[in-house]
C-alpha cells in the first residue's frame, strides 16, 4: 500500500502532501523532499496516511540529516547575502520592483527571488548580472499583493498577526457584500488588510450573518406587532435582536426570546 504525508514549508502555511516510500516519518521530523522547485526541506505536520494510486505525489527523498541541517541553515544566510546583492542591483538599474525574498533549493541548482510590481518588469538584465554573481540558475518570481503580504508580514488592525501568515493557505474570494451583510462601516481604512484588498476574515463569519439574517426582518420592512405596525430600523445579528419604529415614533428593541410574542 502506498502511504503518504503532509509536509509544510517554512514561511508556508499550506501543507503538500508527498508520497512517503514507505519511510518511518513521524511529525515533527525534517524530510528532504522532491519538488517543482527542485529539493527542499520540509517539516511532517501529520502522520502517515494510505494514499490513492491515482495520486500524482512527488516522493520524499530520505528523512534530513544533519548534513542536510547544516546546509540548509547555511543556505538561510546565502539568501540573506543574495537579498542584499539583487536590492542593490535592482536600484542600479532604477526598476519599479520590491523584492521580497531571496530562496535557495537544497542543492542550490536553483536561486530565486519573489518581488511584487505593479505591472511588467524586464529583468533580463539583472537575471544576466545574478546569474554571473551567483553561479547557478536564477528565477524571478512576481507576486500579487496578497502573496506579498504574505510574506512580509505584520499585524492587522485587530492587533495580530494577519491571518494569510498566521495560518490561512488558500485566499478565499471576498466581496464587499460580505462587509455590507456583517453591517460593517464600509471605510476603505476599516475593511482593507495590510495588502490594500478586502480584508481575508471578512469571509470567515460571512456564511453564520447570512444564516442568520435570513430568521431575522430585513432592515426598512415593516411588520405587525401587539403594538401595532412598526418598521425595523436596525438588524443587530450578534444578539438576534432588532430595534423598531412604532407608528407613534416610540423605538424599541426586540430580542429573540420576544419573537413569538410580537410576530403575528
Amino acid at each position: 500500500m502506498r502511504y503518504k504525508i503532509g509536509i509544510k514549508f517554512y514561511g508556508n502555511t499550506k501543507i503538500y502532501h508527498f508520497d512517503a516510500r514507505n519511510l518511518p516519518i513521524n511529525p515533527g521530523e525534517k524530510c528532504v523532499v522532491e519538488t517543482i522547485l527542485g529539493m527542499e526541506i520540509g517539516e511532517a505536520v501529520t502522520h502517515l496516511m494510505p494514499a490513492d494510486q491515482a495520486e500524482n505525489l512527488k516522493p520524499v527523498i530520505r528523512v534530513a540529516t544533519p548534513t542536510d541541517l547544516r546546509q540548509y541553515e547555511l543556505n538561510t544566510v546565502k539568501e540573506r547575502e543574495a537579498f542584499v546583492i539583487a536590492q542593490q542591483k535592482i536600484q542600479e538599474y532604477k526598476l519599479q520592483m520590491k523584492l521580497l525574498k531571496a530562496h535557495y533549493t537544497l542543492d542550490r541548482s536553483r536561486l530565486i527571488f519573489y518581488f511584487g510590481a505593479e505591472g511588467r518588469i524586464d529583468f533580463r538584465q539583472l537575471v544576466k548580472d545574478l546569474a554571473s554573481i551567483f553561479h547557478t540558475r536564477i528565477e524571478m518570481r512576481q507576486l500579487g499583493v496578497r502573496d506579498e503580504a504574505r510574506i512580509v508580514g505584520g499585524c492587522g488592525i485587530c492587533g495580530r498577526e494577519v491571518c494569510c501568515s498566521r495560518f490561512l493557505s488558500n485566499f478565499e474570494p471576498v466581496s464587499i457584500k460580505m462587509a455590507k451583510e456583517q453591517n460593517l462601516v464600509l471605510n476603505s481604512a476599516k475593511i482593507s488588510g495590510l495588502c490594500g484588498r478586502l480584508m481575508c476574515c471578512l469571509n470567515f463569519e460571512y456564511y453564520l450573518y447570512k444564516k442568520l439574517l435570513h430568521q431575522l426582518p430585513r432592515k426598512g420592512s415593516k411588520i405587525i406587532t401587539p403594538l401595532g405596525e412598526a418598521k425595523v430600523i436596525e438588524v443587530d445579528v450578534i444578539h438576534s435582536a432588532i430595534h423598531l419604529e412604532l407608528e407613534d415614533g416610540k423605538k424599541v428593541k426586540i430580542r429573540e426570546e420576544d419573537y413569538n410574542r410580537f410576530f403575528l
